[in-house]
């Protein structure tokens, strides 16, 4: 466990604003483009306003951030102190490449979900939840208390020291990464899995199947059109439509309430006309 005394106290300050802001980066919730990400800039502001001294450079930092995020909470804020040290070392570093902390940041959310999802989720809660329960069967009034105890206990130690051992383990991350001339490799494999992250999003949450049929002359069944589009390309309609909502929101600067829209009333149309 990391000793945050080891720290200057200028650091230790500032980690202990990031750590009360932490808890409501849940609370901050702008759409499917950003999540959380309103969160881990107010999260960051500390951070940023103490490392960079115009408001150049901390807009730079900020809009840097306004990219998606959602990560468990507790062990988000690992991340929080890395992406603390990164912008550290970057305002210090004009060697530093920028997009190192969007890339690291995006490559670390499905480990830490994964991770933090399994034990708070399935370990953590079941286990204060059976205790408690069992408590609450006999007629006791603690057995709320003794859930709510044996949850947010080590969940609030957890939430806490992350942050430190995020922000410690990231300098000596960022150097030794930089001697060694690793950092474009990094930052390249960072890159791939935050694409192969969204492209796993968008195939297992865009749906569009079309129910279209065209009846031939002597067959007996009809001829089904997404059975034929599946021989070309499984999932080509859907993977269509997120290419063109990508085109409109990143080219056309659409905005993307209108494009939610948009794919609510053509829905409802084709749905009407049993084409989807």
């Amino acid at each position: 466990m990391i000793n945050k005394n080891q720290l200057p106290k200028e650091d230790r300050k500032m980690l202990r604003s990031m750590f009360w802001r932490s808890w409501t980066m849940f609370a901050s919730r702008t759409g499917a483009t950003q999540y959380h990400a309103v969160g881990v800039i107010y999260t960051l502001l500390p951070a940023i306003n103490r490392f960079y001294k115009t408001d150049e450079e901390k807009a730079e930092a900020i809009v840097r951030h306004t990219t998606w995020f959602n990560a468990t909470m507790h062990l988000n804020n690992l991340i929080m102190g890395l992406m603390a040290a990164m912008e550290k070392d970057n305002a210090k570093n004009p060697d530093f490449d920028p997009n190192t902390i969007v890339a690291v940041k995006t490559s670390l959310m499905g480990p830490i979900s994964g991770i933090g999802d399994a034990f708070f989720w399935g370990i953590l809660r079941v286990i204060a939840a059976s205790i408690g329960i069992s408590l609450a069967a006999t007629g006791s009034p603690l057995g709320a208390i003794v859930f709510l105890l044996l949850y947010n206990i080590p969940a609030f130690l957890i939430h806490y020291y992350t942050l430190y051992t995020g922000y410690s383990v990231g300098e000596n991350f960022i150097r030794k990464i930089y001697e060694s001339q690793m950092m474009d490799i990094i930052t390249k494999v960072a890159s791939l899995l935050g694409i192969m992250m969204v492209g796993s999003m968008t195939a297992s949450n865009v749906k569009f199947k079309t129910a279209l049929e065209i009846s031939a002359k002597g067959a007996e069944e009809a001829i089904k059109i997404q059975d034929y589009l599946d021989q070309l390309f499984i999932g080509l309609i859907p993977l269509t439509a997120t290419l063109l909502t990508f085109w409109l929101v990143k080219y056309k600067k659409v905005n993307i309430n209108w494009i939610m829209l948009g794919i609510v009333v053509i829905s409802i149309i084709l749905g009407l006309l049993h084409v989807v």
